[in-house]
């Protein structure tokens, strides 16, 4: 019985673990993106739409990286 116990609270930590570190490079990232958009923008105001829609499709592949984890830490919970 106790050993059921051991494997949910390291399972919890693992969860844990998993977000914490799973999302600290796709937030990293994305704030690299939106600077970069906020400097094209400076530079060449008149390509706003192009910038705009080329920052949302990185900002969406970077995100996926935090969807998995986020996945990968409901699997740790529920399983």
């Amino acid at each position: 019985m106790a050993d059921v116990e051991w494997v949910k609270v390291a399972a919890y930590v693992a969860a844990g673990l998993c977000m914490g570190i799973g999302t600290l490079g796709p937030s990293l990232g994305q704030g690299f993106i939106g600077g970069k958009a906020c400097e094209s923008l400076g530079k060449k105001p008149e390509a706003y739409d192009q910038i705009f829609r080329m920052m949302m499709m990185s900002l969406a592949f970077v995100e996926s990286t935090a969807i998995y984890a986020l996945l990968v830490s409901i699997l740790l919970i529920f399983k």
